[in-house]
């Protein structure tokens, strides 16, 4: 008995999909328009996170590891603090550098016996990063120069534009660091302009700077570029902390709510989009199935006055409104993730990465819609089958 109700239920899906062809292909398009939509703009809504992510750690570091608050202007830290730094969290790589600063007496190497040379006291920085993405922790241009140091044996430091300028300095120029005795020289090589401290700094290796200033084993901050959200990023430094001693991690807050903020405007606009066309999809469906509950008044009457229950008639019509959802969602939202590439390419540049997720997210939420669409059908189900052999349903 339950094999043939089950053979006469799709038996009777199927005469209903087919009674009108053209109205069906309407609310297919409507339903598929819909979920394509849909899956393009949640497809284009988690590759934001990971597109802003990758655009921010370009701007450089995102977290600062120094000394804790305790009044003293400076402590420094010890330089093993660099190892216990872990290289990679989650699924990316941690960018990593640590530096220690000081006050020198910068001159041009003529200067050492010309009292009339160019000198001025300015910030000496000794650097020492890891081999992770480097350029996304270093000054602008400083990892750039580096590269060309390793083409020389003589010492090289690198000097700010503003510092340069006040010296007049030019490439591979000579010039002597002293903060007493002895003193320490090296060929100059000038950095872009930056429009930051950098331009009136001096960098050298940190090994020679511990040397220059008397501060073997120690470093004054370590800079990290880290993958993630801001709220990954405040994860990774409440896990570290344990690790860090006497030093402690801090955001760089105008970073990390800046990227926060960002990807909460462009995810709100974004599901505040899908939220409208899920309900423009509804309205067009509604309307369709409103023609179709006039249409079969004398199908659903001749239904129940062979016995059928209301409750079988409503079934009916939610499982033909389930399957116009299902082939809608399933064929819209394959289209919308393609969409979603060509939009992500014409937005950041590169296109969005398909994610596997949105798919069954943007078939589920057609196929709720074309079921809520199916309200009109609900009036069937309270017609009286004499009504509507009488003609006055």
């Amino acid at each position: 008995m339950g094999d043939a109700n089950r053979v006469m239920f799709w038996r009777i899906i199927r005469r209903l999909l087919g009674a009108n062809r053209g109205r069906l292909f309407v609310m297919l398009l409507a339903l598929g328009a819909g979920a394509a939509v849909t899956a393009a703009l949640l497809n284009l809504q988690l590759d934001a996170k990971r597109r802003l992510t990758t655009e921010f750690r370009a701007f450089g570091a995102n977290v600062v590891i120094g000394p804790r608050d305790s009044g003293g202007s400076s402590e420094t830290l010890n330089d093993s603090l660099f190892l216990r730094i872990p290289d990679s969290y989650g699924s990316g790589q941690i960018a990593k550098a640590a530096f220690l600063y000081g006050i020198v007496e910068v001159s041009t190497s003529s200067g050492a016996n010309d009292k009339g040379a160019p000198s001025t006291r300015a910030v000496l920085t000794g650097f020492h990063h890891s081999e992770n993405q480097p350029s996304q922790v270093l000054p602008p241009g400083l990892f750039e120069v580096e590269q060309n140091w390793k083409l020389v044996s003589s010492a090289r430091c690198a000097v700010g534009q503003k510092l340069a300028s006040a010296l007049k300095l030019s490439q591979h120029d000579g010039i002597m660091l002293s903060t007493g005795l002895p003193k320490y020289s090296c060929s100059v090589s000038v950095l872009p302009p930056s429009g930051g401290p950098e331009d009136s700094q001096v960098f050298i290796y940190l090994n020679d700077v511990q040397w220059i200033l008397g501060q073997q084993g120690r470093i004054s901050l370590v800079q990290l570029s880290v993958p993630g959200t801001s709220e990954q990023i405040e994860k990774f430094i409440d896990s570290l902390q344990p690790q860090l001693g006497d030093s402690e991690g801090r955001p760089v807050r105008q970073f990390t709510e800046a990227q926060a903020k960002i990807y909460g405007r462009i995810s709100g606009l974004l599901n505040y989009t899908v939220a409208i066309v899920l309900l423009l999809t509804a309205l067009c469906v509604m309307a369709g199935m409103t023609n179709v509950a006039m249409e079969r008044k004398m199908d659903v009457g001749l239904m129940k006055a062979i016995g059928g229950a209301t409750r079988r008639v409503i079934r009916l019509f939610l499982a033909e409104a389930a399957l116009l959802g299902l082939v809608g969602g399933l064929l819209g939202a394959a289209a919308g993730i393609f969409l979603s590439m060509g939009l992500g390419k014409a937005v950041f540049g590169v296109a969005a990465r398909p994610r596997l997720i949105v798919y069954p997210v943007a078939v589920g939420l057609t196929v709720l819609v074309a079921i809520l669409s199916a309200f009109p059908l609900r009036r069937l189900a309270s017609l009286r089958p004499a009504s509507v052999f009488r003609g006055e349903a």
